[in-house]
């Protein structure tokens, strides 16, 4: 296959590089995380084909992939299926429900519901080619905002994307798989009843997803531009836990994927919600290339982090997906020049404080885009909007 980029693309591709170097390119990237639920709305207002992708339509700046990272590598379980929703048990082991008409789906059981039962577990090989080469199911592309059978070949989609996007890979880190696999009430409790047996276990979990992220950066023999790493330790006020034990047993393992990464070249991207003030200066340490969604409803503001940590860590996200939701442009027009601010010297892409909902409408989206576009070229010029950072 001729894997070769046109111009435009390898623009896209120094505009984002330069960026997370804290370098000013041409003009801020864009681009972000959608719902199904949203895109078929988007489709319905803009009166645009069945097929239409905002990725492409907007000629977005970065996309992300997802590999199959279940630690058993298996076909769902169907349980149960109508016309109204699905329940299936995926390869975390872990029961699921999604209702068609709500838009995200709902964690139910746990088959691994006892601190023996982790210790005891065997995960699938990280380099098990089926993750990466063949179609089939997996948690995380299948069960989201959207149900999916037999997610297409990983490789396959990045090679389809790498001529058009950057094109970024993914991992989840412990947290996340434990959130997926044991659920978080219990990843809580144990943390409290058994942190040292906890904490071995999550060396072991952390030692399987740095093998995973090695094997998916072989696997895509040098067509990745960057990877994520998705990882939640947060809600709204404040961490979900101490952040003492995420020093000791979660961060080294971050660290851990993101020297791979760097180790080949890729800037990483740290996905993680919620409010993480209190461990923010620990991404930066470890070497984070920039901090993603920094949820503006849990109190996270892209230019008071410019201010305060300048170009030490690159800020992604951050414009108030509630403020898109109430489709007032004048309030948006303040949003999202203001969040501007803190691309000046770089360093920052712009996209939602999450995810695009269906609670936008595609009219807004269309706006938003259009107005980052306008004026997100160097040098900026904000005026009324222009803040010092």
């Amino acid at each position: 296959m001729n894997h070769t980029r046109s111009e435009h693309t390898l623009t896209k591709l120094t505009r984002l590089q330069k960026t997370l170097r804290h370098e000013e390119a041409d003009r801020v990237p864009v681009s972000d995380f959608f719902w199904g639920s949203f895109i078929k709305r988007w489709r319905e207002e803009l009166n645009l084909p069945d097929d239409a992708n905002p990725y492409y339509y907007y000629d977005l700046d970065w996309i992300v992939t997802v590999p199959n990272m279940d630690p058993k590598i298996q076909p769902f379980e169907i349980i149960k299926e109508d016309e109204t929703e699905v329940v299936v048990k995926t390869g975390f082991r872990t029961t699921m429900r999604k209702k068609f008409d709500f838009p995200m789906p709902e964690f139910i059981a746990w088959d691994t519901d006892t601190i023996e039962k982790l210790e005891a577990f065997e995960f699938d090989d990280p380099f098990d080619r089926r993750r990466f080469f063949e179609a089939g199911d997996n948690q995380i592309a299948g069960v989201g905002d959207a149900f999916e059978r037999n997610s297409p070949p990983w490789v396959e989609t990045v090679q389809d994307l790498h001529r058009d996007f950057p094109v970024f890979g993914s991992i989840v880190e412990c947290s996340e798989c434990m959130t997926r696999m044991l659920g978080q009430q219990n990843t809580l409790l144990w943390m409290g009843m058994y942190p040292d047996r906890l904490g071995a276990c999550i060396n072991r979990i952390g030692q399987f997803y740095l093998d995973c992220t090695k094997a998916q950066i072989e696997a895509a023999d040098g067509l990745l531009d960057g990877m994520v790493i998705w990882g939640d330790v947060a809600y709204t006020k404040t961490m979900l836990f101490d952040p003492e034990y995420w020093r000791a047993y979660f961060k080294p393992w971050v660290k851990a994927m993101v020297d791979v990464c760097h180790d080949h070249g890729l800037p990483v991207i740290y996905h993680g919600c919620g409010n993480v003030e209190l461990i923010f200066e620990d991404y930066i340490e470890i070497g984070v290339d920039a901090y993603n969604p920094l949820e503006a409803k849990a109190g996270m503001d892209a230019v008071e982090l410019k201010r305060r940590f300048g170009n030490q860590i690159g800020y992604c996200g951050n414009s108030n997906i509630q403020v898109w939701e109430t489709g007032d442009e004048e309030l948006i027009r303040q949003e999202v020049l203001r969040k501007l601010n803190a691309a000046k010297g770089g360093g920052y892409i712009f996209q939602s404080d999450h995810s695009v909902t269906s609670a936008v409408s595609g009219h807004t989206y269309d706006y938003i885009v259009n107005l980052v576009r306008e004026y997100g070229n160097y040098p900026l010029q904000l005026g009324s909007f222009d803040e010092a950072v």
